[in-house]
């Protein structure tokens, strides 16, 4: 069996977990691990090469990106621009459209696929909702989160002027809405109110109730565990009360790197283009012979 050789760009939260599921999985192998400081090289990382720039390693079939959504559009062109696949957990829902289109074109000129928002929200729970929406065309379906750690939404303040630490927790009040509890450490010498007030002006947040606290120490709150439940309720065909519940607790970061390993997998079976995971085969991103899971899992 050819293994797909995946290179990892970033090396935080998820691109550590990106590497455990890497190598959990028979059909890939680690061509390399980009990061902005490839000197700094942890015992996990001793067997494989270490770089800062994605064009120094050999033979890469597809970037694994777990960067900051922020500089998603950044590393993927420079991958496509390589002929490089890329998968990424782009989170930020109001903008996947324009990125799929601003990807899409240069995808398919570099003859590559690049699959986006391919976390868990957006991602597996995009395929959820459409599942549901499947099921049940007429209706509402309600997406709460939590309670646990948001990482696109910490990642945003931790990248506000005068933080220096930060966690942000999502808390669901029900049908959808809810309330980010956003703890920080302020560096030296900046005021708290004036970096609250830019924590909530920030996309991330403007759009929910949105309380900042600061803390002596952020890391004694830290909790990576997040969870989701999704309640459709609506008609099928004429059918009124219908009512689909989904359920699910997890280790964030943990799932967001399996997903996107899943994705990866799926992607080599995609003509170019930019995708999301609704769009993709979900038979595609499993590991396996396709006979045999169909008898499987059908």
């Amino acid at each position: 069996m050819k293994k797909t050789r995946a290179a990892i760009v970033g090396y935080g939260n998820i691109g550590k977990y990106v590497l455990d599921a890497l190598e959990a999985s028979p059909d890939f192998e680690i061509a390399g691990v980009v990061r902005r400081n490839a000197k700094d090289v942890p015992p996990e990382l001793k067997p494989y090469t270490v770089t800062d720039r994605l064009s120094t390693l050999e033979k890469v079939d597809v970037a694994i990106l777990a960067t900051p959504t922020r500089q998603v559009e950044k590393f993927a062109k420079e991958a496509l621009a390589l002929g490089i696949n890329t998968v990424d957990s782009f989170d930020i829902h109001g903008k996947i459209v324009t990125l799929r289109r601003e990807l899409d074109g240069v995808a398919k000129k570099n003859n590559a696929v690049s699959v986006i928002a391919a976390g868990w929200d957006p991602g597996s729970d995009s395929v959820v909702r459409a599942l549901l929406e499947a099921m049940v065309p007429k209706g509402i379906t309600y997406t709460n989160f939590g309670p646990g750690m948001s990482m696109g939404h910490t990642v945003a303040v931790k990248a506000v002027n005068g933080v220096k630490a930060a966690l942000s927790m999502t808390i669901p009040l029900g049908t959808g809405v809810h309330r980010r509890m956003v703890y920080i450490e302020t560096e030296e010498g900046h005021d708290f109110e004036t970096v609250a007030a830019a924590i909530k002006s920030d996309d991330y947040f403007v759009h929910d109730e949105t309380h900042v606290i600061q803390v002596d120490s952020v890391d004694r709150l830290l909790d990576m565990g997040h969870g989701v439940n999704l309640v459709r309720k609506g008609v099928s065909g004429k059918t009124q009360n219908q009512i689909i519940e989904f359920d699910m607790k997890i280790n964030n970061p943990a799932l967001t790197a399996q997903i996107l390993v899943a994705v990866a997998r799926a992607s080599k079976k995609l003509q170019p283009g930019a995708y999301t995971m609704i769009e993709i085969p979900l038979i595609d991103m499993l590991y396996g012979d396709k006979e045999d899971l169909i008898k499987r899992l059908v």
